[in-house]
């Protein structure tokens, strides 16, 4: 079976990330666009949570997906794959925004968890844009100090649950709930009232940039060797 059929088929018979890594693994790496494709969207908005940079977030899903690509033969499938997958980004994450700090010798290390949001100014891309309430919604997100953003985007926007969150973040669960809690508390409560089920719509990953990305992440695949995952 070709390539694009082998694509359309694991599209039209619905396979479980389980089956299209199963058969990644044993050689089919072009099934790989199917998870790129399934998580763009949820890793692109949890990175730029913690980084707050659309370019340096396009930059982390990339390593992600490709370090994940290498280390396959770790995934014994005793956890969700989408888990695995977010927890490999939020890590990568997290280690390019400790470094930014240190670069730019920042006076506060870290920010007080019960400071006031900060005022942040987002991108005028058009894409970014769903209606004047998402807008609102993103800077009010990506306004809450370090400790909150991505616990609020995970549980609220990308809708996992508190055990998902808190092993991709290396919490525990009770802090996932104190976090949100205080997340809340700190964002206008009339906000996520009168935004609804439009909350999906905010910080959307459009099919310019999945595109990128999908190219950007074979493109680095391809210089690896072997060309499928390692095998235990």
């Amino acid at each position: 079976m070709t390539t694009i059929g082998l694509l359309e088929r694991a599209r039209s018979e619905g396979w479980t990330d389980e089956e299209v890594v199963d058969r990644v693994k044993t050689g089919d790496s072009a099934l790989y666009e199917i998870i790129m494709r399934r998580y763009n969207q949820r890793l692109y908005r949890i990175t730029r949570a913690i980084l707050r940079d659309d370019t340096e977030a396009e930059d982390v899903i990339q390593d992600a997906y490709v370090r994940a690509y290498q280390y396959l033969y770790q995934y014994a499938g005793d956890g969700l794959f989408s888990v695995w997958l977010t927890r490999i980004a939020v890590h990568e994450a997290l280690r390019r925004l400790r470094l930014r700090k240190r670069s730019q010798q920042l006076e506060e290390s870290e920010r007080d968890e019960e400071g006031p949001m900060n005022v942040v100014e987002t991108s005028p891309d058009p894409e970014q844009r769903a209606s004047e309430l998402s807008h609102l919604l993103e800077e009010a997100v990506l306004g809450l100090p370090d400790a909150y953003r991505a616990v609020v985007m995970m549980r609220d926007v990308e809708q996992m649950s508190t055990a998902e969150t808190a092993t991709a973040l290396d919490l525990s669960e009770e802090n996932v709930k104190v976090r949100l809690h205080r997340g809340h508390a700190m964002m206008r409560s009339w906000l996520f009232a009168r935004v609804g089920e439009n909350a999906k719509e905010v910080f959307p990953f459009m099919a310019t940039r999945c595109d990128r990305v999908v190219l950007g992440v074979f493109a680095r695949l391809k210089e690896l060797s072997p060309s499928h995952p390692q095998n235990s």
